[in-house]
């Protein structure tokens, strides 16, 4: 597939807060430069309050440092700064991304306060790439997150990605309908998404077709003419049960069956969907279409689809814009990138960061996460973050316990563990191959269905359990004692 081109901006390597410049140019003068650091990215709170999110942007954080390169003039930029050594610039001049980094794979469930992202490498480089890992994991897990709710409110109906023209920016489209896809949508109305990532496109007719004809019914007896065999009619310009869906279902009989051809749809964008499909539904059922679909669009989100199929409403598909493209009701996906070691003489070195919120204590250590399932249901039980050095026996009974409340345990028996993260980049260079979309987009619907219902539920969802190894949280431990000295 292709890749985005950003025209001045095909080379992102200065897209960086500023502080990730000063702070290496510091590193530089202090002779951290070639310190080995580890660094993990990961999040506090899931969106919307609910109880998981969907990891994806790992194919463009590749993209990014596979592509990391400083030019003549980014050199000259930050020489005129007057604050960076001649020597600095110079090691800018001749960089190379040399680091190792390990993902959680696109279209895995994920949850706060696990490592989805790691790196290890130079204190300059796993320092420098914060700004853009944060920027695309963030944004794709964002709206991944959003649309795998659309999906799941839907139950089992089509709901397509329509939110182009409301989205922040261009790359905010075509990135925005990708991770949707990967949320579990079936099309986009992205033309550039469906041929660089092959989402299909799919879209008919705004209101100006209808408009720009003198009536109604000729502007979808054009249509029809011209698109006999996916004729999908836009019914709400005027009035929907007694314009919209008549002449429609006119048309049908006219000008698409006698083409050998069956009706793809009609959509409704406006008006109280749920009343309005089932007068439609009605209509067509007794005109002989009960295999042409209806499409519901305007303004929607999960709580909407949710309540309008209770209400009864006769939708087969929902296309769904700024409300997921943008993840409107919350448009932030809070993952945060902090150092968690460093290695001295070849030791690694925890390290932690304290704060009188305890939600924004670290985790300190080189780690791994581990996905534990049960064996007679094949249901998620826990995620246990760990050391990177240690193996969970499946073959003993292992026992969790919540890091902060320490006396609330479980002994699991009969189950088996999954390491989430795999090894993306060695020394610099890509050692893992992407999976095309449709398999990500499957995998995700796949390890969704590993997950109990309490824990998607919209309101109040059940708090899936991200717990610490007993080795872990003795480092953990012993760090908060000793800088509470």
């Amino acid at each position: 597939m292709g890749k985005i081109n950003y025209g001045r901006y095909a080379n992102l390597t200065m897209l960086t807060d500023f502080y990730e410049l000063t702070m290496s140019n510091g590193y530089f003068e202090n002779g951290l430069k070639d310190k080995i650091a580890y660094f993990d990215m990961f999040f506090r709170k899931v969106p919307d309050n609910g109880g998981v999110a969907i990891m994806a942007g790992v194919e463009q954080m590749i993209e990014y440092l596979e592509n990391l390169k400083f030019e003549d003039e980014d050199i000259e930029f930050l020489k005129s700064k007057k604050i960076f050594s001649d020597q600095f610039l110079e090691y800018l001049r001749n960089f190379r991304f040399t680091c190792d980094v390990w993902a959680i794979p696109e279209g895995t469930p994920i949850f706060p306060n696990e490592p989805i992202i790691t790196v290890r490498g130079p204190s300059i480089e796993a320092q420098f790439i914060e700004t853009m890992i944060l920027l695309i994991v963030n944004h794709q897990s964002l709206i991944a997150t959003k649309a795998n709710r659309l999906v799941r409110a839907a139950r089992g109906r089509d709901v397509m990605e329509f939110g182009s023209r409301r989205a922040q920016g261009y790359e905010g489209a075509i990135l925005g309908a990708r991770a949707a896809y990967i949320g579990g949508c079936v099309g986009t109305a992205c033309t550039i998404a469906d041929r660089d990532y092959g989402i299909p496109a799919v879209g008919t007719m705004a209101h100006s077709w209808i408009q720009m004809f003198p009536a109604e019914i000729e502007a979808f007896r054009a249509y029809a003419r011209t698109y006999p065999d996916n004729c999908t009619f836009l019914v709400d310009t005027y009035n929907v049960l007694r314009s919209g869906v008549p002449n429609a279902i006119k048309v049908f009989k006219e000008e698409v069956v006698p083409r050998g051809c069956r009706p793809r749809g009609i959509r409704i964008d406006s008006g109280d969907i749920a009343y309005l499909s089932k007068g439609a539904r009605k209509m067509l059922d007794e005109a002989g279409f009960p295999d042409c679909k209806i499409v519901a669009t305007n303004s929607l989100d999960e709580y909407i689809i949710r309540d309008v199929l209770l209400q009864g409403a006769e939708i087969d598909a929902f296309g769904v814009g700024e409300r997921l493209v943008t993840s409107k009701s919350d448009p932030i996906f809070g993952g945060v990138y902090k150092l968690t070691a460093v290695e001295d003489e070849g030791k690694i070195i925890p390290k932690i960061k304290l704060s009188e919120n305890v939600s924004k204590i670290t985790n300190p250590g080189f780690k791994q996460v581990y996905r534990l399932f049960d064996r007679e249901n094949g249901k998620a039980i826990a995620d246990v973050v760990t050391m990177a050095d240690e193996e969970i026996d499946e073959t003993k009974p292992y026992e969790i316990f919540a890091p902060e409340h320490i006396w609330k345990r479980k002994t699991i028996t009969n189950f088996y563990a999954k390491r989430l993260p795999v090894k993306v980049f060695e020394q610099g260079k890509c050692v893992y191959n992407s999976p095309d979309l449709k398999t990500v987009r499957d995998y995700c619907k796949e390890q969704i269905n590993t997950l109990w219902d309490e824990i998607l539920r919209f309101e109040n969802p059940h708090s899936y359990y991200v717990d610490l190894s007993y080795p872990l949280w003795e480092i953990r431990n012993k760090l908060l004692k000793l800088w509470d000295r």
